[in-house]
């Protein structure tokens, strides 16, 4: 079998080169960061929940009229998805005040904020993902007016819908991270929805005990993490029997044992 060609590897991901023009396939690792890559570590079992997730978000999306980069899921650990040119900005969406918003602004955390707040932040790892404004965005040509619109209705749209999803599952959807991407057609481009929408890029708790089930279980040394994300893939309805996520990581495990040996 032909080696597959490696055009990327980010800290949660891996992108290898799809079985036809104008696809990537988008691999799911166990490695867990934070604090921009200053704290490392795995999750057993991450990559393969955060497929499935991130597939039944984005399929969900689709019905609704969000145009994304998903195609299909193809196994366990990887989906394939199409190639785009992804826009520099981390678009953040708040609903409740957490994370660096509590530090900046000195917000209590949980605090419900008076409408939805979105952010943006430059795509530099070396610069620490610095959060800029729609002056710097269109100042340094990062994407067009046209394009931030576009951007700023699909993110209030997601934010909607994940909002009622999430609520009829007993989760309060605090706040989460989307990135973007241009698709060409002739010459032309439009925006479309790319990356993951998982428990990595989420802020989750539980709506009866704010109990965290995403990833700053493992920020904040809180402990059950691989737990938290197989809570959240079994209110979804991806895990459904008690104990299948079990067999599924065991299996995983297996596979990816002899895909060693191999």
């Amino acid at each position: 079998m032909a080696r597959r060609r490696q055009i990327y590897e980010g800290k949660a991901k891996i992108l290898y080169e799809g079985p036809e023009p104008g696809t990537i396939i988008q691999y799911f690792k166990d490695d867990a960061t934070a604090f921009n890559a200053e704290k490392k570590g795995q999750i057993a079992g991450k990559g393969v929940l955060n497929n499935r997730i991130s597939e039944k978000i984005f399929t969900s999306l689709h019905t609704i009229g969000v145009p994304t980069h998903f195609i299909r899921r193809l196994n366990m650990r990887e989906q394939l998805v199409r190639q785009v040119e992804i826009v520099p900005i981390e678009v953040v969406v708040r609903n409740v005040a957490a994370g660096s918003m509590t530090k900046r602004l000195g917000i209590e955390e949980g605090t419900q904020l008076p409408r939805t707040v979105i952010e943006y932040y430059y795509k530099d790892d070396k610069l620490g993902d610095p959060m800029v404004t729609e002056e710097h965005i269109a100042c340094f040509g990062w994407a067009s007016q046209e394009e931030m619109n576009d951007i700023a209705d699909m993110a209030i749209r997601v934010n909607d819908y994940m909002c009622g999803l999430f609520a009829g599952i007993g989760i309060r959807l605090v706040d989460f991270k989307l990135e973007f991407g241009r698709i060409w057609e002739n010459d032309y481009s439009r925006i479309i929805l790319a990356d993951e929408i998982s428990p990595d890029s989420c802020r989750l708790w539980d709506i009866a005990s704010n109990r965290k089930l995403d990833k700053d279980r493992f920020r904040q040394d809180l402990g059950e993490i691989a737990e938290a994300y197989q809570e959240v893939a079994r209110r979804l309805g991806l895990l459904q029997p008690e104990g299948e996520e079990s067999a599924v990581l065991d299996f995983d495990s297996a596979k990816k044992k002899r895909e060693a040996k191999d």
